[in-house]
């Protein structure tokens, strides 16, 4: 990136207030225009000249676009300089308008989140009525993780958001992935105000997650494996993800009979055994180190916590090759 190329992205008002606005959080094209008061199609302009300097990134989730600041290290004096400075009465006046327009904004999200749950909850309180209470899940999830530090919290198929509720405040930094662009948006609505440095949610597919190799600490399924067609790529792909002693969490159903989540809630599966979950964390180079059961109503809740061996992971397709060539 060429620096008179950044002075000119960052030498007017509008752009000054999107990046002071991307700096607080991550916003569709669409929330800037509202906040700033201008035209779509104007900011869509200025945020072009943005993302053409290197200042800001695009994303695309569904039919939205979401942007965000570059944190490039090669950035971090530049945007450091906004905190250093001191601003002219006008521009301290701006920066306050902006901030409270844009806390409209986290309403409005807030409030879309509140009438999609209204919508749903019949729904998931029928699943909820067979099995142990949530908050006791979510207790024995947070017991079986409280022995080391979550780092880098990767949440799969995120869903309301509610893992990254629960674990982000301790983790060094979340990624939330979900296939669904709606989904993306009920949990962008739980972020915390100081969101924009620490969190990111990602459109992903649980079998191609849009993340390096080992980049994660803690890896987190709640409630997803039973929608994988293949759960065994779906671990696989997780354990590609996790670094060097990282941990996977899954929760999930003990195996059931209850057909009915197969043809009206789309389960691809019916549960997990204990000897289903250990073959797969095996074939991923995951070390099984321990399982919680929990029983209650007609479904049993089932945790399995594994470790990323140190040995290299090695994938499905890798393993079959390396069968057909031996």
């Amino acid at each position: 990136m060429a620096l008179l190329d950044l002075f000119h992205a960052l030498g007017d008002s509008t752009r000054l207030r999107i990046v002071h606005l991307l700096r607080a959080m991550e916003l569709a094209v669409g929330e800037i225009a509202q906040v700033v008061g201008q035209s779509q199609p104007r900011v869509s302009r200025h945020v072009r000249i943005l993302v053409e300097a290197g200042l800001v990134e695009r994303r695309k989730e569904g039919n939205w676009v979401f942007l965000a600041l570059n944190r490039a290290e090669s950035l971090a004096p530049l945007f450091d300089l906004f905190d250093a400075v001191s601003y002219s009465d006008s521009e301290t006046l701006w920066q306050a308008a902006d901030l409270a327009r844009l806390a409209a904004v986290r309403n409005d999200r807030a409030r879309a989140a509140d009438e999609y749950f209204a919508q749903h909850a019949d729904e998931w309180d029928a699943i909820r009525s067979l099995h142990i209470a949530e908050d006791e899940v979510e207790a024995a999830m947070q017991a079986m993780l409280a022995d080391r530090t979550i780092g880098h919290l990767v949440d799969i198929g995120t869903g309301t958001g509610r893992m990254i509720q629960l674990f982000g405040p301790d983790a060094a930094q979340v990624t939330a992935i979900d296939r669904s662009p709606d989904m993306l948006r009920l949990a962008r609505a739980k972020l915390p105000d100081d969101a924009a440095d620490k969190y990111r949610l990602l459109m992903g597919d649980f079998t191609a997650l849009p993340l390096e190799n080992g980049a994660a600490d803690t890896v987190i399924f709640h409630q997803v494996l039973h929608y994988a067609q293949a759960p065994e790529t779906v671990i696989a792909e997780a354990a590609r993800v996790l670094g060097r002693d990282g941990r996977l969490l899954i929760a999930d159903f003990a195996p059931h009979q209850r057909e009915e989540l197969r043809l009206r809630d789309q389960h691809a599966r019916l549960g997990f055994s204990d000897a289903q979950m250990q073959g797969w964390f095996a074939a991923a180079g995951i070390e099984m180190e321990s399982e919680c059961t929990l029983p209650g109503g007609e479904l049993t809740v089932k945790l399995w916590l594994g470790r990323r061996r140190t040995a290299k992971v090695v994938s499905i397709d890798q393993r079959a090759l390396e069968g057909r060539t031996a």
